[in-house]
């Protein structure tokens, strides 16, 4: 079973065309980064892949789910999402626990309105501790820093073992200590089973855990698959529309412009 499959996607909002002819498929055991420059279409087709948004024609499915015949909110709590932009969403995050936040994930929901069982204690501490927030442990959301609210944030989606996992853009607004912080934890994502879409700007951040690579410019795909085979300097160029140089430190792609 593909974990995603996407085939022919169009995708337009009042008079626009956002996507044009997308074809993507991500098979088991690969992880993804996704890159392109604003208006690219990256929003679009991660809200059409997380079931928040109907192609405006073409064929989707995820986790073996044909849209059209799929019930999306059930499958919906399957998926999991982690943005900068969360943090805007409720008030609730503002004064609970990291625990209690982390809890709601197993909920896919902004307050926990069940009563929580001993095991989703035992699994938010097991979480906690992999993503090494002991010393926060107990505090309220608006007490962390940012880079901890979003480790909080990226446990919170993996507390409902979503079997996909989407990263828009995680590390906007981090200094660089947070941001490798944030990284290091793509491990541990990595290894709970999960699927990773990553989505971000700064090709730097797609640490070796990330195998495949989705470029998109103008609505339309530039190139998929193999990192290696599409981070290249002629591909990057034609996405980011300025001439730029690859170069690899320690498994991980840097750019420079030319």
């Amino acid at each position: 079973m593909a974990i995603v499959k996407v085939k022919d996607v169009q995708f337009n909002r009042d008079d626009n065309q956002i996507l044009q002819g997308i074809t993507w498929e991500i098979e088991q055991g690969q992880q993804w980064g996704m890159l392109g420059l604003n208006g690219s279409g990256k929003t679009s087709l991660l809200s059409i892949i997380s079931t928040y948004e109907i192609p405006s024609s073409g064929e989707v499915e995820v986790l073996g789910k044909q849209f059209g015949s799929a019930y999306l909110p059930e499958l919906r709590k399957k998926i999991g999402f982690v943005s900068s932009s969360l943090e805007k969403f409720s008030d609730y995050f503002w004064n609970e626990s990291i625990e209690r936040i982390i809890i709601s994930g197993k909920y896919a929901s902004f307050g926990i309105y069940d009563e929580i069982k001993a095991e989703d204690w035992i699994r938010a501490d097991y979480l906690v501790k992999d993503f090494r927030l002991n010393h926060v442990k107990g505090k309220k959301f608006r007490l962390l820093s940012e880079g901890e609210k979003r480790r909080v944030l990226i446990a919170r989606a993996l507390m409902g073992d979503p079997e996909l996992l989407i990263l828009d853009e995680p590390c906007s607004g981090l200094d660089v200590l947070a941001r490798e912080q944030f990284l290091d934890s793509l491990e541990i994502a990595a290894k709970q089973n999960v699927h990773l879409v990553y989505v971000t700007h700064h090709i730097e951040e797609l640490v070796p855990e990330i195998t495949h690579v989705l470029l998109l410019k103008e609505g339309k795909v530039v190139a998929n698959g193999p990192k290696k085979e599409v981070l290249t300097d002629e591909l990057l160029s034609e996405t980011f529309q300025v001439p730029v140089t690859i170069e690899w430190h320690a498994e991980r792609p840097y750019i420079s412009m030319n």
